[in-house]
């Protein structure tokens, strides 16, 4: 069989220089052809027994041309679209009577060839237009000049043609199993878990198959070449250039083209700008990689998807993929939706009461404050005994208040009548988080938590350190409190990472054994420029470490932790 092709305005080159005639299939013939890929790279060739890659502008057909020279010749052509819906069609033209016989090698029947196609529409085999993958097959073919007209008349399309005289041996796609379907087994708020039943092309033929799955939130894929070019940064290369601009030898390379040099000095501008209207298209954006990947996991046939978002609808594609000659099958593809996050109870805060709450790492909370009587302002007030945490309050489902908390904060809004109030809680990506949280609608009065310097560190004085003491200072406030000082020793691997772990405000002096306690005193100072207090802790070990805190207790009782301090005696005095 003699295989060969044109466009409308490359017909007469194409069939004139492929004017000698081919056996049905010169194997040694066909395999050097196939290695040559720039022989096949676009062009308007179509090799027999293997696949091609084309691209067509909206609303310009491609022709695809090729002889067959013997009656009674196995035929298939499939067409697989990437882009777009395409409409394809197969006419046969006999061949004239002295092409029958024995073949002389000369092109002057082809030119006849020609002639009678341009002339005569010949007769039409199969129509189709769609956006499946369709096949031609006959176990019985004519001799004659097969045309294949493509056309693409919503955009600017990829698409793909495999053509064989020899479809029963060559086999080139990966068969699909009797139930072609793809399953989900489980089902989770993040994860799906996939199953399908194997290619007998691999677990029966021995063919070298793996699987490769497509995820994306839009919609399933046919083959995997539409897959692809929906990922493919070829997108990016299509952006048309402004109208007078000429191309670049890449952008023609791109189409199958290799023009010289002179080639595009001598190009006048009228060419110049009908190519650059033909390139102007509208092309729909890259999807983010985010909502779109493709995972290829060997010749595994069950698949677990991870990092999905909760409640959100997802389609899965898996396609067999014949790694020997890069051809794939699609399955019966699937969509599943994720469960929802588990609903979480909304703790209710209670006017002028301390409520405990407890986050797990990354997760949130939801609070609730609905004051009885009317009111024209809420104070509230939140410890975080841990990392930063981030609160948001929304009044009557406005946003009134959004910060990142770290330690005692206070805060005032302003209230409406029977106005209620949802404070959501975003926990520390660190791990988990603790805190409390008051909410009051009681103007005056003491506070439940006591006030504290900007600086909670406490600062150890290097030159008075001795074998049996340690001197220390802290700030404080012009609120007079109680602080309290506490001691522990601790070993000499002891480190920053340890008492970081053990950073909890919300632990106070209650959880602490009495022989650690050094003492208890009152302090406070009108100018805060002079709120500072030292203290010397006596009755230590010579070269042991201790780690020193301070608590101060509010009026209500709560206390609040400094930040912890680890300080060491001297040795030798």
């Amino acid at each position: 069989m003699t295989w060969m092709c044109g466009c409308y305005g490359l017909v007469l080159l194409v069939l004139g220089v492929m004017g000698q005639k081919l056996p049905t299939r010169d194997e040694g013939l066909f395999q050097m052809q196939i290695r040559d890929k720039a022989l096949f790279h676009d062009s308007s060739v179509l090799p027999d027994g293997a696949e091609i890659s084309g691209y067509l502008f909206r609303d310009t057909p491609k022709r695809y041309y090729f002889v067959v020279e013997e009656d009674n010749t196995p035929l298939l052509v499939t067409v697989t679209p990437c882009d777009a819906p395409l409409e394809w069609r197969l006419t046969l033209q006999e061949l004239p009577e002295d092409r029958s016989g024995e073949g002389s090698g000369e092109p002057e029947p082809l030119e006849q060839q020609k002639q009678q196609v341009t002339a005569n529409e010949g007769t039409e085999l199969f129509t189709y237009k769609g956006n499946d993958v369709e096949s031609f097959i006959s176990t019985s073919s004519p001799s004659g000049l097969y045309q294949l007209e493509i056309i693409s008349t919503e955009k600017d399309s990829n698409f793909k043609i495999y053509s064989t005289t020899t479809p029963e041996s060559d086999q080139p796609y990966p068969e699909l199993p009797y139930d072609p379907r793809v399953d989900v087994t489980a089902l989770g708020r993040t994860t799906v878990t996939l199953a399908w039943k194997p290619t007998p092309t691999g677990s029966i033929m021995g063919q070298p198959i793996q699987y490769c799955v497509v995820i994306n939130k839009e919609h399933n894929f046919k083959s995997l070449c539409a897959a692809e070019a929906k990922m493919s940064l070829d997108d990016v290369f299509m952006i048309a250039p402004k109208p007078g601009r000429d191309f670049s030898p890449f952008d023609f390379a791109h189409f199958g083209f290799v023009p010289s040099e002179n080639d595009f000095k001598d190009r006048s501008l009228t060419t110049n700008r009908a190519l650059s209207n033909k390139m102007s298209r509208t092309y729909i954006p890259k999807p983010k990689v985010a909502d779109m990947q493709k995972i290829c996991i060997g010749n595994k046939n069950i698949f677990t998807v991870t990092d999905l978002k909760p409640d959100t609808q997802y389609y899965f594609d898996v396609f067999a993929v014949n790694t020997g000659t890069n051809m794939s099958t699609a399955y019966v593809g699937t969509f599943a939706r994720t469960k929802e996050e588990a609903k979480q109870k909304t703790v209710e805060l209670k006017d002028g009461k301390v409520t405990d709450v407890f986050i797990k790492r990354k997760g949130s909370k939801f609070l609730r404050f609905a004051p009885v009587s009317s009111h024209q302002r809420v104070t509230l007030f939140v410890h975080a005994c841990l990392d930063a945490v981030q609160v948001q309050v929304r009044r009557d489902g406005k946003l009134v208040l959004s910060q990142n908390v770290e330690g005692v904060r206070q805060f005032q809004l302003r209230g409406k009548p029977k106005a209620k109030y949802l404070i959501r809680v975003r926990g520390s990506r660190k791990g988990a988080s603790t805190l409390k949280v008051l909410a009051s609608t009681r103007a005056g009065g003491k506070q439940p938590f006591p006030a504290l310097p900007e600086d909670t560190r406490i600062k150890a004085f290097d030159k008075l350190r001795t074998c049996s003491s340690v001197t220390v200072a802290w700030l404080g406030t012009q609120e007079r409190n109680k602080y309290c000082v506490y001691r522990r020793e601790v070993s000499e691997s002891y480190g920053e990472e340890h008492r970081r772990r053990e950073q909890n405000q919300c632990a106070g002096p209650e959880s602490r054994r009495k022989s650690e306690k050094v003492l208890c005193k009152y302090f406070h100072s009108a100018n805060l420029q002079k709120a500072v207090t030292t203290e010397t802790i006596t009755g230590l070990e010579a070269g042991k470490s201790y780690l020193l805190d301070v608590y101060v207790v509010g009026h209500s009782g709560h206390s609040v932790k400094y930040q912890s301090k680890l300080v060491k005696t001297r040795k030798y005095c």
